[in-house]
């Protein structure tokens, strides 16, 4: 008789924050409220320093998350010689956050890079947004804000450029998610993100809505995340694509939701190498 496979465990966020955790080089400030920060990890050496725009997710909520849980991953890259630019936002949750002003935080957190490149010594000619989970929905947007219609409160003249995302098992499409109670994030939370009061409140919030973005894209997804669908992620590729985007999916099995932002797991390391790759850059010796 043969013994059957030992089941999968997957990590729990305690596993991570376990773990000994490192600091920042600098913070940096891009509003008044506690939240609209931006954590700067930055490589030894003088540079300039290839970088990642790094986004947390949390489900939208600044009680759930915010930019230290990726603190550790933040760390991995600055050992393997490349930047994080770790923005923060304010949550639905928050007094200011919602529509508009958790995309605005997100949009602006990430323009900072722009203002502060000189300052930080980072290469800006290839920047890589990696967002997890809800932060894998605003890595996408970040991409996409230069489809805009100037009629939207998030329009900007000249959103910072990103080459690649990275989403670690995002939700890209905001009306998938509203219609999915099987999500972990539920579905009130949505509305509360992208409001209530307008006729089209997905138009320039979901990111399906604003594609093609003309950035590729690489969604990495657990197979056994019970977390975020996995549908959420084939779907969204499947739209990316038809709509000429050149956009793929990297499945991990055994992995979870955290295995995602958790240094030595499968699914991080196949984020590193993707991430490598977009800034033409090799592996750390």
């Amino acid at each position: 008789m043969t013994s059957s496979a030992p089941s999968f465990t997957p990590l729990t966020w305690d596993d991570l924050t376990a773990r000994p955790r490192e600091k920042p080089n600098a913070t940096i400030a891009y509003g008044s409220d506690n939240m609209q920060k931006v954590d700067v990890w930055l490589p030894a050496g003088a540079g300039p320093h290839p970088v990642v725009l790094m986004v947390h997710g949390g489900c939208w909520q600044t009680s759930i998350a915010d930019r230290s849980i990726m603190d550790w991953v933040a760390a991995d890259l600055r050992r393997d010689r490349i930047a994080v630019w770790n923005i923060d936002y304010r949550g639905v949750d928050r007094t200011g956050g919602g529509y508009p002003g958790t995309f605005m935080d997100a949009a602006k957190a990430a323009d900072e890079l722009a203002r502060n490149a000189s300052k930080y010594n980072l290469d800006l000619t290839r920047v890589v947004a990696v967002g997890h989970s809800a932060g894998g929905h605003l890595a996408l947007w970040l991409a996409a804000r230069h489809n805009l219609a100037a009629s939207s409160s998030l329009h900007s003249p000249a959103p910072v450029k990103i080459s690649h995302v990275v989403s670690l098992g995002g939700l890209p499409d905001l009306e998938a998610t509203a219609a999915s109670p099987d999500n972990g994030c539920g579905v009130d939370v949505v509305a509360k993100l992208v409001g209530t009061d307008r006729s089209d409140p997905y138009a320039d919030t979901s990111v399906p809505r604003l594609l093609p973005l003309n950035t590729s894209q690489t969604l990495i997804n657990g197979r056994e995340d019970r977390i975020i669908p996995y549908r959420m992620a084939t779907d969204y590729v499947a739209r990316a694509m038809a709509a000429g985007d050149e956009a793929d999916l990297i499945t991990v099995p055994n992995t979870g939701h955290v295995e995602l932002v958790t240094p030595d797991a499968a699914a991080w390391l196949e984020a590193k190498k993707t991430i490598r790759a977009a800034l033409g850059r090799k592996a750390a010796p």
